[in-house]
């Protein structure tokens, strides 16, 4: 069984929600899941999974939340070839650098060799329904392209 790993970090609780959301997604499409809060978390983790998402708020402005910063340094270390990756986060339009945290993750991921599963889902605040067709369609992308790759 395909295995999916998802991190979040979240102040708000909005990307929780998101974790959540994926987390039911995934596995309605058959994925064997495990989610867990990034400061509980360490990066080789998804050294273990098939799929590796993260869920992020963006801090001040524009970085990586305090709480994450280990987590993302310790990213840089792993080697993730033949992973599958998706970054999504929530933000605020009201800050200058919307969900700038979401891309730094991307970068991550796309350095130490992972393969991007879909684009970035950036949420307003808390997802919403139509946030919530977006995560879906998310999962639905990230899983085809690891079916992809197994093939």
């Amino acid at each position: 069984m395909t295995k999916v790993k998802i991190v979040y970090a979240s102040i708000t609780g909005n990307d929780e929600d998101i974790a959540y959301v994926l987390t039911e997604k995934f596995e309605e499409l058959g994925m064997d899941v495990d989610m867990s809060e990034v400061s509980q978390t360490d990066a080789s983790d998804f050294e273990d999974a098939d799929i590796c998402v993260i869920a992020s708020y963006t801090y001040d402005d524009g970085v990586v939340p305090d709480e994450a910063l280990d987590f993302f340094d310790d990213m840089k270390d792993l080697d993730l070839t033949g992973k599958v990756y998706g970054a999504c986060g929530s933000g605020d339009h009201f800050y200058e650098d919307f969900c700038r945290a979401v891309d730094e993750f991307a970068d991550v991921f796309e350095e130490v060799g992972a393969t991007k599963g879909s684009d970035p889902v950036y949420v307003e605040l808390a997802p919403e329904q139509a946030d919530i067709d977006d995560l879906d369609k998310f999962a639905e992308n990230i899983v085809a392209k690891a079916k992809e790759m197994d093939e």
